[in-house]
Parts: C-alpha cells; sequence; structure tokens
C-alpha cells in the first residue's frame, strides 16, 4: 500500500515536541538549568493527541478500504499490530520495571516504589498502562507507554465493531460514536474516563475524516489553497503561541480534534502537490515510533551524566541547556534508528505475511 505524503515528517515532528516537553521537566525536578519559556515546550500533551488523530485516520481508512474489497480479517489486524507495537512496547517496559526497581537502588538513588510486580504486569499486560501511570507514577519510562494503552483499546474496539457492520454503516456508526462518545467523556458522571485519559474521541475524529475523504465529501475543501493554507498556519500557531489556548476543556478538545483532523487531511490529501520528500525526514518519521518510546530513557541517562561529571555541572547555563539538548535528541535519535534497523524491521517484514 502506497504510504500517504508528508505524514512521516509529521510524525517525527510530533514525537520531537513530546521530547521538548519531557525535557525541561526532568532537568527541573533534578535541579539542573532548563529552558522552557516557548509555547512548545508546553505542547507534548497534544503532540500525542495529534497521533492519536492521526492513528485513526489511518487505522480506519486501511479498514475501510479492506472491507470495500471484502478483505479485511481481524486476525491479521491483530498481529499486524501486535508485530509493529508489542516488541518494542514490552522490551521499554520490561527495561523501566528494571530501571527504576533494581538499577536505580544499585546506583543509591532513591524512588519510590508503591506497586507490586504483579500490580506491574496486570496493569501494563493487559492494556491498562494508562490506569497504572496515573494510579502508581512508576517513572516518566512507563509513563510514556500511557499512550500505546490507548491505542491498544482503541484497536480492541474498533477491529470487531467494523468488521460486523456493514460497509455502508461505517461513516455513520463512527460519527454516533464520536459524538456521543465526546459527550459521555465531558459529563460529570463519567469522570473517570477524564482521569485516565481515555480519549477515544480523537481516533474517532481522525476515522470521520477519514472516511468523509474515501467517499469524496471533502472535494469543495481542494478547490481553493485557501483552506489548507489556513489550516496548516493555524496549526503552526497552535504549536507555537498560545492563541488558541482556551479556558473550557472541552471546548479546548473540540477544536484541536478538528483542527488536527483537517491538518492531516491537508497534508495527505489537499496539500496542493506540497511534499516533504526529504529522506532523512521520512526516515525519522519511520523510526518515529522509537523515538518516542526511548527519549525518556535516554532523558534520564543524560541528566544522570550532568549530574555526575564535573566538567558538567561548570558549564555556563546556556551552554549546559544547549548540550542536554543536542545530546538527548542525538541519543534519541541514534537508539531509535539502532532499534529500528536491528530489532524492529525483523517484526516489520513478518507483518507482510498476513496482508491481502
Amino acid at each position: 500500500m502506497n504510504r500517504l505524503p508528508n505524514l512521516d515528517p509529521l510524525r517525527f515532528f510530533l514525537a520531537s515536541i513530546v521530547l521538548l516537553f519531557h525535557l525541561p521537566q526532568l532537568s527541573h525536578n533534578q535541579g539542573l538549568p532548563y529552558f522552557d519559556g516557548l509555547p512548545i515546550y508546553h505542547r507534548g500533551l497534544e503532540a500525542v493527541y495529534m497521533f492519536f488523530v492521526l492513528s485513526g485516520f489511518l487505522i480506519i481508512r486501511l479498514i475501510y478500504r479492506s472491507k470495500i474489497r471484502d478483505a479485511f480479517s481481524i486476525k491479521d489486524f491483530y498481529i499486524r499490530r501486535i508485530l509493529r507495537i508489542f516488541p518494542l512496547y514490552y522490551l521499554v517496559l520490561g527495561f523501566g520495571l528494571l530501571f527504576y526497581n533494581v538499577i536505580l537502588p544499585f546506583l543509591n538513588i532513591p524512588f519510590e516504589i508503591n506497586y507490586t510486580w504483579k500490580e506491574a504486569l496486570f496493569y501494563n499486560v493487559f492494556f491498562l498502562p494508562n490506569v497504572f501511570a496515573k494510579i502508581y507514577e512508576p517513572g516518566g519510562i512507563i509513563e510514556i507507554l500511557w499512550s500505546i494503552g490507548i491505542e491498544e483499546q482503541f484497536y480492541l474496539v474498533i477491529a470487531p465493531l467494523l468488521f460486523f457492520i456493514n460497509v455502508k454503516w461505517v461513516l455513520r456508526l463512527l460519527s454516533i460514536l464520536l459524538i456521543g462518545y465526546f459527550i459521555l467523556y465531558w459529563s460529570d458522571v463519567f469522570e473517570v474516563l477524564r482521569k485516565f485519559t481515555f480519549v477515544f474521541f480523537y481516533l474517532f475524529s481522525g476515522g470521520v475524516i477519514a472516511i468523509l475523504e474515501e467517499k469524496k465529501k471533502l472535494e469543495f475543501l481542494k478547490r481553493s489553497a485557501i483552506f489548507p493554507l489556513l489550516i496548516c498556519i493555524g496549526t503552526l500557531l497552535y504549536f507555537t503561541t498560545d492563541w488558541f489556548i482556551f479556558e473550557s476543556m472541552w471546548f479546548q478538545a473540540l477544536f484541536t480534534c478538528l483542527l488536527f483532523g483537517f491538518f492531516i487531511h491537508s497534508l495527505a490529501f489537499n496539500n496542493r502537490g506540497v511534499e516533504l520528500n526529504s529522506r532523512i525526514l521520512n526516515h525519522f518519521g519511520s523510526i518515529s515510533y522509537g523515538i518516542y518510546m526511548f527519549h525518556a530513557i535516554v532523558l534520564n541517562a543524560v541528566v544522570f551524566l550532568f549530574l555526575k561529571l564535573e566538567f558538567l555541572q561548570n558549564l555556563n547555563g546556556i551552554w549546559s541547556i544547549v548540550l542536554m539538548h543536542l545530546l538527548t535528541f542525538a541519543g534519541t535519535l541514534l537508539i531509535a534508528h539502532l532499534s529500528y534497523t536491528y530489532f524492529e524491521l525483523y517484526f516489520l517484514k513478518l507483518k507482510n505475511k498476513f496482508r491481502k
């Protein structure tokens, strides 16, 4: 299946924003110099939300196109998802549990553990890392897995749901799910959904946009360059300014659902011939899952070096911040590249056996 344009570089940029979000937080917590004076340093959560919209967009589009060909297999779908997600997920989970429970005590670095191994395995094996992260605050390396849990939970529901419904009803079903779940999420009765960040409406919104495009319902947006230009400018401003931050949380969520969905659509289908064909950016997009999963590990290692090495402690504050950024980005990209090349690719090649 041909890859849609511009989405791989988007993945890389989103993963980088998440890294920028966490870097000053850990530096500040450890008493190191830090900088977070630009709005983009505070958009890490929104970057994950756009990942969700993108995931819903791509996954539901894939299922819909398979259903049209009468070639959708739930078994093959889940095997492909397992091969993509599980190897790196369990690698990072295992390292995170080892890091906080064994390595830090060995180094005499205090870190409170308020969960048992059984609890850790139960929540993280049975697709509830978001609940585990919220209840136990097990440390950043493990806590970032919350978003993978949201993806897993979504896959568990959406595949059988769309398998059994007639293809003609897919758009209506997704629209009902989007509106209905959005209302439930923000109602006081279902506050537990907000407590554990079950933000499935972002994934549903991406799916609705994808099906509207497949049904040729968004052709009117392609008649002028004004709409995609405004959407791209608006998204850029959202991540680099505070102009679109609203007091109402539900309105903020509604706004970002629409903005992110149409932004992804503009990049993929309404880009007016503008494509980012950089091999480097496309490769960085291909390894973006690794960038997201490994960045907390690399960040902890960099912070440890700055805490233990005297010549790093003696650096000027500005140089310390710059060097920490460079080391974290470079280290994350290197490890993500090595992981993709020598670990993940083995499982990704197996996915081809389960494609029709």
